[in-house]
């Protein structure tokens, strides 16, 4: 029986016939694997969330956690998928064996935690932070603060979250006023601490007992020799600031002075605690005083960039969750058109005739085929960004490398964003197809789309990510990352008007002419001379790379379906031609008007003024 989770021939089909992530095999970090391996893992994670994640989805949605003033009540299910997912070892599946990790590829990896995300987003959050939480000290911490924070996250004992908003700044980071004063009694083995206040806002995985202790990754700014905060991003630091202190000898201390004022209740991923933190009210008094113990993790005022390690790899982590919501919805509605019995064909009129199942009815398969369109072609360019990573990490030549880096670059707030739209649109039209059961809490549809809404949100809005690409992405270092994109869509074109097929030519030359329009747009935005006429639109320049970046991975993956038919499985590849049949002929026609618009400089939106609303 076909899942309705994710659909493994898809994964298998981008992983091995189109990444080629076999190939990986041959270098050095990967050596001791194979595709059986690569399987095996995947397996397991199918099952582990068939049958511990998706079984509570609806449970935990209804159930969510609540606070009782002193502590946070989950459901009991939580914590058994949770273990099983740690004792799989999947918390360090793509880690060194040093880490007791399995040495997996990053694009294997991403693969294994869509089967968890897809079978319940809210559970799987506490684990997504976790991993991004190690990662991002694994490459700043000191050893010490590796041995004592990150290997017992990597082992499932501790979990960890990022500690950014506050309730007076939200995306605003420079406005932050979390305070981290050194304190002038040591930590473990002499090391430094300071003791933080301030208070922190929507932390999701902020505060619960499913793990032994919590690691709080927390900016914060140290004062001057004036007791003033530096203003400005320049002066945020980076600390850790663990819910129990730990001890020399690993063992569990105080509890620091960590307080969780009350749980936000959001539209979606209700499973998920989200908290607002008070760090120093002084409940809690560890060493005889107010004020959380922290420990800074690189050095002073480069705590945004060293959390952004954790930022980048979470605005990916978003992109994969808002797209395996759609992939989905997708599925929950393709078996339930199958299956559902109503109405007839146009041309016949006797009632006497048996119903058809919906699916028959050509406006549902617009639907379908709409959503097929955003959910497959999302997470196409997911893994083709993870597949960078591991390129970056362990490819072949400096050369290659580099390369890698900047297009992952330039393709994540696109790998963020676009997902984070039209994924949400996906889980509509999931809805839709299931008419007036779509908005009931029976059917799964509408808590997808409950929990995709919130993506859009999520690690920088649309307009922080469109402000990005086109304020920074396309400019940076003489436009190189946007030429890097170019040159490999161009060899794409190439390959695609080398099939000698109409269908491919018109397809690639649809596609050159889109790129070469950006390309000319974007100067024209660059030339008006203000930057704030500059970037006014930038969401909407967002939205229109992104619907040809997406249009190029849909070529990529049509050329590896055409060179695969006359088989067995001739129904999948022909299903991935008419996707991008669908998206070239019906998606790229609004990225025309979008250009245009773009290119006019208009200044509707700029010009509006507060009074006239």
């Amino acid at each position: 029986m076909q899942s309705t989770i994710l659909n493994r021939r898809d994964i298998d089909f981008l992983l091995y016939e189109w990444l080629a992530v076999e190939s990986l095999t041959a270098r050095e970090r990967h050596a001791d694997h194979s595709r059986e391996t690569f399987d095996a893992a995947l397996d397991t994670a199918a099952r582990i969330a068939t049958e511990l994640f998706a079984t509570h989805n609806k449970k935990s949605d209804s159930q969510e956690p609540h606070f009782d003033g002193e502590r946070v009540t989950i459901i009991p299910e939580v914590k058994t998928a949770l273990d099983a997912f740690c004792a799989a070892g999947f918390m360090a599946a793509a880690q060194d064996y040093e880490y007791e990790g399995m040495q997996l590829p990053y694009v294997v990896d991403r693969a294994i935690a869509a089967w968890f995300t897809a079978a319940n987003v809210a559970t799987s959050a506490y684990t997504f932070l976790t991993m991004g939480n190690a990662n991002t000290l694994l490459k700043t911490a000191t050893p010490r603060q590796v041995e004592r924070f990150v290997r017992p996250q990597l082992a499932g004992r501790y979990f960890g979250t990022m500690c950014l908003s506050e309730p007076q700044a939200g995306s605003s980071l420079s406005d932050i006023t979390t305070r981290a004063e050194p304190d002038p009694v040591e930590g473990p083995e002499g090391e430094r601490q300071y003791r933080l206040r301030g208070n922190k806002m929507w932390i999701s995985a902020g505060e619960h007992e499913l793990a032994g202790n919590i690691v709080h990754l927390v900016l914060a700014k140290i004062p001057g020799p004036d007791g003033k905060l530096i203003p400005g991003v320049k002066g945020i630091s980076l600390f850790i600031v663990p819910k129990f202190l730990v001890n020399e000898n690993g063992s569990l201390g105080e509890r620091n002075d960590i307080a969780l004022a009350g749980l936000n209740h959001k539209m979606g991923n209700r499973g998920t605690t989200n908290c607002l933190l008070n760090f120093g009210e002084g409940k809690f008094k560890p060493g005889g005083r107010a004020g959380a113990i922290g420990y800074l993790v690189g050095e002073p005022h480069r705590g945004l960039a060293n959390m952004f390690h954790m930022m980048n790899e979470a605005r990916i982590g978003v992109g994969l969750g808002a797209t395996v919501l759609g992939v989905t919805g997708y599925l929950h509605a393709l078996d339930y058109a199958r299956n559902r019995p109503q109405g007839r064909h146009p041309a016949e009129k006797d009632p006497a005739r048996p119903q058809v199942p919906i699916i028959e009815h050509t406006d549902v398969r617009r639907m379908l085929l709409a959503q097929k369109a955003y959910a497959e072609g999302a997470l196409a360019l997911i893994l083709y960004c993870a597949r960078l990573v591991d390129e970056q990490r362990t490819g072949e030549t400096a050369d290659a490398r580099l390369k890698a880096g900047m297009l992952l670059e330039f393709l994540t707030p696109i790998a963020k964003s676009w997902p984070s739209q039209w994924c949400v649109e996906a889980n509509s039209l999931a809805i839709q197809v299931h008419g007036g059961y779509g908005y009931t809490r029976e059917y799964n549809v509408e808590q997808f789309y409950r929990d995709n809404r919130l993506n859009p949100i999520h690690e920088g809005t649309h307009g922080i990510h469109g402000l990005d690409l086109l304020g920074r992405k396309v400019s940076i270092q003489d436009g190189a990352l946007f030429k890097a994109v170019g040159e490999e869509v161009a060899t794409t074109i190439a390959c695609a008007r080398a099939r000698d097929d109409a269908g491919f030519a018109a397809w690639a030359g649809r596609l050159e002419a889109l790129w070469t329009r950006i390309g000319e747009v974007t100067a024209r935005l660059y030339g008006a001379g203000d930057m704030n006429k500059t970037l006014a639109n930038a969401s909407l320049y967002l939205e229109a790379v992104g619907h040809v970046v997406v249009a190029w991975i849909w070529l990529e993956q049509a050329l590896v379906a055409a060179g695969r038919l006359d088989g067995a499985d001739d129904d999948f590849y022909r299903g991935k031609l008419q996707a991008c049949r669908y998206f070239f002929n019906w998606e790229l026609s609004r990225v025309d008007a979008q250009l245009d618009l773009l290119a006019s400089i208009d200044t509707t939106t700029l010009d509006m003024q507060d009074a006239w609303f």
